[in-house]
């Protein structure tokens, strides 16, 4: 299949940035995203320009780290995938694809497609750590969890932290993101010592950093590729709230 690709170019944080026309030819409906843009940078390559800088990893969706907006949507057109587990079958041949990087403002842009995604680490590293006994490995009965609680823990515990739910806010909102941290952590006794600071911690880390706030469209849910629930952003305030009156 052939394509026309319009990729957001920009040499750094403080470049202007612009898009940018490639046609690509003979691309297999079977290869991935990626794959796609490595036959791109390899023609480029041999042209004597400049690659496309983009972020990628493990490219098995486990890492979150190949994060593009393709054609208006946070990983591309389909649902419940990172952009590597995208493949070329979900386009048409004689398409114009739009590929751009996370437009967010605590997301700053690196290089082309790759933003500083660190906001993320500095929430987490607000919340602080987790009291546990760090001696021999427990028993697995030990500490009795619901099974419900563990389910619901588990889930929040899959956010891979990829940015996809603030790309896809039109606030920029990364409540999704931290209410995911928040809850799984939350859900479990183990975790319930920190609880109040943790929240209190993290919310207010969120905030200073400049993340917007969520107006409930849910768009964060359609697009999170793992399918972190909303119900989270729910638990997360009521923690909240709760750490705010004790």
């Amino acid at each position: 299949m052939d394509l026309k690709l319009k990729i957001w170019r920009q040499s750094g944080p403080d470049a202007k940035g612009e898009f940018r026309e490639y046609p690509i030819q003979n691309i297999s409906k079977d290869s991935s995203f990626l794959e796609m843009m490595d036959v791109l940078n390899e023609q480029l390559v041999s042209k004597g320009e400049e690659p496309v800088a983009f972020d990628h990893d493990c490219r098995e969706g486990i890492c979150g780290m190949c994060s593009l907006f393709i054609n208006g949507r946070p990983h591309g057109p389909d649902d419940a995938i990172t952009t590597c587990q995208l493949h070329m079958r979900k386009f048409h041949d004689g398409e114009t694809v739009t590929i751009e990087p996370w437009r967010a403002k605590p997301f700053p842009i690196i290089k082309d497609l790759m933003v500083d995604r660190s906001a993320f680490d500095e929430i987490i590293q607000a919340g602080g750590f987790v009291s546990v006994s760090t001696g021999g490995v427990p028993d697995a009965n030990a500490i009795p969890i619901k099974k419900a609680n563990a389910d619901l823990a588990m889930d929040a515990a899959a956010c891979i932290g990829c940015g996809a739910c603030v790309a896809a806010c039109k606030n920029a909102s990364a409540m999704l993101f931290v209410s995911a941290k928040v809850s799984q952590f939350a859900l479990l006794p183990q975790g319930r010592v920190e609880a109040k600071e943790r929240v209190e911690r993290m919310v207010a880390k969120m905030d200073d950093i400049g993340f917007g706030n969520c107006t409930n469209t849910y768009a964060c849910e359609a697009e999170c590729p793992k399918e972190i629930s909303v119900a989270n952003i729910a638990r997360m305030n009521r923690e909240f709230f709760a750490a705010k009156v004790c």
